[in-house]
């Protein structure tokens, strides 16, 4: 079978250019519609959004007066977050204190007589006292490690585990060494590790 003619239309050939002048380039295709739309919504013609509580129907916030940012600037000192993680540590310290003599069945006996009944003063004495000198450790403890902590999140500039870990190797290492150089390495050690796992579950 014979194909069809197809009649395709001739198109003029350009002019050709003078001697001795560059050829002209091919004019460029027009942009596509949707390459305008992207320049607009991710590209270099991107406006910014201002985002206004008033606008979009929520409550607008003012600006903060000098003496919330001066409030502001005090809670995030690291003094602020010693005295506020020794007086953490002190009540908590103390609950456990408390706790542990409760569940002790050694509490108010006297070495001297130990057949002799205590009574409910010296069970309460003796719980008191195992109550104050857990809050008084963990007080010491919360407050070493947080001062530290923040000492050395503004040296380094970060917020991540690495400060957590720093500072519960210096605190687990100064409370150590008072026994030793081996236990200080070992309270370096175990401090880091805790404050590691408990950095990593919190966050």
């Amino acid at each position: 079978a014979e194909r069809p003619w197809v009649c395709m239309p001739i198109m003029a050939a350009p002019p050709p250019s003078a001697p001795g002048e560059p050829a002209s380039p091919p004019p460029a295709p027009p942009p596509l519609q949707y390459s305008l739309l992207l320049q607009h919504l991710v590209g270099d013609k991107r406006q910014p959004r201002v985002w206004d509580p008033a606008v979009l129907g929520g409550i607008p916030c003012p600006p903060k007066s000098e003496e919330q940012k001066m409030v502001e600037r005090v809670m995030e000192s690291c003094p602020f977050k010693a005295a506020l993680a020794c007086v953490g540590g002190f009540v908590l310290g103390g609950a456990f204190g408390i706790f542990t003599a409760g569940i002790d069945t050694n509490v108010g006996f006297d070495p001297k007589d130990p057949y002799r009944t205590p009574t409910a003063k010296e069970v309460l004495k003796d719980m008191g006292q195992r109550g104050i000198s857990y809050a008084k450790n963990f007080a010491i403890v919360g407050a070493m490690f947080s001062c530290t902590e923040c000492v050395v999140e503004s040296y380094r500039g970060k917020s991540d585990w690495k400060n957590s870990v720093i500072s519960g190797c210096i605190t687990g290492g100064a409370i150590g060494f008072r026994a030793g150089l081996k236990a200080g390495v070992i309270g370096c050690g175990g401090f880091a590790a805790f404050s590691a796992a408990v950095d990593y579950y919190l966050r």
